[in-house]
């Protein structure tokens, strides 16, 4: 079945069923109303960068504003592989949209300011939209036309800065989804990828033990 909106609605409620199941907490699940197509020009006029499509999307039929906030239980065992998940961050917000961007340009400026450095220049020609909340950014590559990767930015040299986590926003939904929104940090996510540039697998041995592991299908 392809993937839709109802699919990921239904696949938020099971997860979040299941970690309240494990004894977990789900602090937050706000899915406010679809964008309107002039808010996005707005956006868009004050970003000097027109969205891409998927995300814009996403805006005007699924979402303006998401968040999905559970944490797992304190004592809840996992292996090794995964002992850095404690909890799901997906989220977005068209009106945060300017702010990140601010924050990202002022991070090239005052600290990644060489595009020849291989290290810097991850940090140009992207739009970022989501702050993970340790400095790090999920941010669009805006470098190629036509083209719109999901590229975590790292402040700090962290071990994902540079990876591709999905090919556009609604690959990012749907691979995501599938292990349950771990959180943004990049060492929650990595263990569902196999390179720079292979995105979350969510058919992968790893994610595939995963949702074993939780009890959960999706």
């Amino acid at each position: 079945m392809p993937f839709s909106f109802e699919i990921l609605r239904e696949r938020i409620e099971r997860i979040a069923e299941r970690i309240e199941e494990i004894g977990g907490m789900v602090r937050e699940i706000t899915i406010k109303d679809p964008a309107k197509p002039k808010q996005i020009d707005l956006v868009e006029q004050k970003l000097g960068v027109r969205l891409p499509l998927s995300f814009k999307y996403t805006l005007l039929h699924f979402s303006a504003e998401f968040s999905f906030r559970w944490f797992f239980p304190d004592a809840y065992q996992l292996p090794e592989k995964y002992k850095g998940i404690f909890c799901g961050t997906p989220n977005w917000s068209l009106n945060n949209l300017i702010r990140f961007e601010e924050e990202r340009k002022g991070w090239v400026e005052h600290v990644f300011p060489n595009p020849e450095d291989e290290y810097d220049k991850v940090w140009h020609d992207k739009l970022a939209f989501l702050e993970v909340g340790n400095g790090d950014y999920f941010a669009f590559d805006l470098s190629e036309k036509g083209k719109h990767p999901i590229v975590y930015l790292s402040h700090d040299d962290g071990a994902g800065h540079g990876y591709i986590i999905a090919n556009d926003f609604m690959e990012l939904l749907d691979h995501w989804s599938r292990v349950c929104f771990v959180g943004a940090e990049d060492w929650q996510w990595m263990p569902f990828v196999q390179s720079r540039e292979s995105g979350i697998l969510p058919d992968s041995e790893s994610a595939i033990e995963f949702r074993k592991q939780l009890g959960i299908t999706l």
